[in-house]
């Protein structure tokens, strides 16, 4: 059997970076599965339609979405509760692709054409005010590409903060010695 590149794997995934699959994106469960180190039937996201796809690409048997892993469920959109939102900015950093705007101390909302209803952003509001709600008929959902692009940008911002950082601790080091 030849190897799959994981990247045709990833290419076939949600791109929701949701983590459910037990992996910290889609990028790594893409590598696990090439390697052979993961079930093609992790991804509550993709469902029954995406096991089916890996399945072929991998000349593997379908297996049923493992329970473990959730649920197969429609799309859904956070949506933060404007009456409840405390503006703690704990919702900003998990979000994988940066559709959570706001600052601290200010109303948070949520780009709802960004959104891979991840669920992340839940278990940080320490209010509950962000709710999933079923995709609304008028926005079209994020493709795969776009979810890829942003998760890409706001890793790379996330890397540079912590360069950035690191730098100046070192520079406060040196300045004290």
């Amino acid at each position: 059997m030849t190897p799959v590149d994981p990247l045709y794997i990833d290419a076939l995934l949600p791109q929701t970076q949701c983590t459910r699959c037990g992996y910290a994106g889609c990028r790594p469960y893409a590598q696990a599965l090439a390697e052979g180190q993961a079930e093609l039937n992790q991804c509550p996201p993709g469902g029954a339609a995406l096991i089916a796809e890996l399945a072929a690409l991998l000349s593997r048997p379908a297996l049923p979405l493992n329970p473990a892993n959730g649920s197969e469920a429609p799309p859904r959109l956070a949506w933060i509760d404007p009456e409840a939102c405390i503006g703690c900015a704990r919702c900003l950093p998990p979000c994988p692709v940066d559709a959570i705007l706001g600052a601290s101390r200010q109303l948070h909302s949520v780009v709802a054409s960004w959104c891979t209803g991840c669920e992340l952003c839940l278990p940080a509001c320490p209010v509950d005010c962000i709710h999933l709600l079923p995709w609304p008929e008028a926005v079209a959902t994020p493709s795969r590409a776009d979810n890829r692009e942003r998760y890409n940008a706001h890793e790379a911002r996330r890397e540079t903060r912590a360069l950035q950082r690191a730098q100046q601790l070192a520079d406060l080091k040196s300045s004290l010695s």
